[in-house]
């Protein structure tokens, strides 16, 4: 991403994904420097380390510090998010991280959703007649995918099934695939660049997520006008029209039966909102009226 930043952005490297305290007091410490020379005005921090790490370097260098939410943790322990409640303010991804963490946040939160950039590619099916089915996001248990290969062996007709992304399950989804005798069929391409493309090529998009904070994947597919089934959990709610058509996650028997459907051409895909998906700069307004807000409330202190 950092070739991506804009002329005139500074990069500084340090390892604030390091889980180890001393590690994290040692990135505060530079950044806290850092912020001295500079003059820095706010922290921005998007985890749960980072936050860490930005509550004690904006403690030393004496500034105020943003926290994003991206999504909803599993992990209640009160002390992690000690944090986030010591934030000048809190941006939540979405309502529904909103309305899940702010027990435990307080109440400095606040809702940005995140912005889409605009794409040049819009959905417009496979070339050949058969049904392919596309899964994006990282291989972790929390995204569904494991639920969506037992499904594959009982489904009737022509189809194919592109894995698009990489994580911990890639291993045990590629012997799961072998094992279930799918090797023809399933096909795992690891992290790409160019997930617009696969969507635009699709039959349907498979969003089998357990939790998510403000599905961006599923908001490219709304943007493109991809077919998708979905699960009905918070998130995806907020973005859809209604809930009709949405599946309950890990219910095997009911996907099976929608997946099915697709390939007979006798379903009705569940509604989404584009108007529900903001731009980059509707986002970075807002995120930019945060900043403007908790500075000059840092001028008053």
């Amino acid at each position: 991403m950092v070739s991506r930043l804009a002329p005139g952005v500074n990069h500084l490297t340090l390892p604030v994904d390091a889980k180890n305290p001393l590690t994290a007091f040692f990135c505060a410490r530079q950044i806290a420097q850092l912020n001295r020379r500079q003059r820095v005005q706010t922290l921005h921090a998007h985890s749960r380390v980072p936050a860490w790490i930005a509550y004690w370097a904006a403690r030393m260098a004496k500034i105020s510090f943003v926290v994003t939410a991206h999504g909803v943790f599993s992990n209640r322990k009160a002390w992690i998010y000690h944090p986030y409640r010591k934030a000048d303010k809190v941006i939540c991804v979405s309502s529904a991280v909103k309305r899940t963490m702010e027990p435990l946040f307080g109440n400095n939160t606040t809702v940005i959703l995140n912005g889409m950039p605009e794409t040049d590619f819009v959905w417009k099916g496979p070339a050949g007649g058969i049904t392919r089915f596309l899964f994006i996001g990282r291989l972790t248990s929390l995204k569904g995918i494991q639920d969506i290969m037992e499904i594959l062996p009982f489904l009737q007709g022509g189809w194919t099934l592109d894995v698009v992304g990489d994580g911990p399950l890639f291993s045990t989804l590629l012997a799961r695939i072998k094992e279930l005798g799918l090797n023809e069929r399933v096909f795992l391409h690891g992290f790409r660049d160019d997930t617009d493309r696969w969507l635009a090529e699709c039959s349907c998009l498979l969003f089998p997520s357990y939790t998510e904070g403000m599905p961006l994947t599923l908001a490219r597919a709304v943007q493109m006008g991809v077919p998708v089934l979905a699960s009905s959990i918070p998130s995806v709610i907020e973005m859809a029209e209604t809930e009709e058509g949405l599946l309950p996650p890990g219910e095997k028997d009911l996907w099976r039966r929608a997946i099915q459907r697709v390939m007979e051409g006798n379903i009705s895909f569940p509604c989404f909102s584009s108007e529900k998906i903001p731009t980059i700069k509707k986002m970075t307004d807002e995120v930019e009226a945060v900043y403007a807000e908790v500075c000059t409330e840092g001028e008053k202190k």
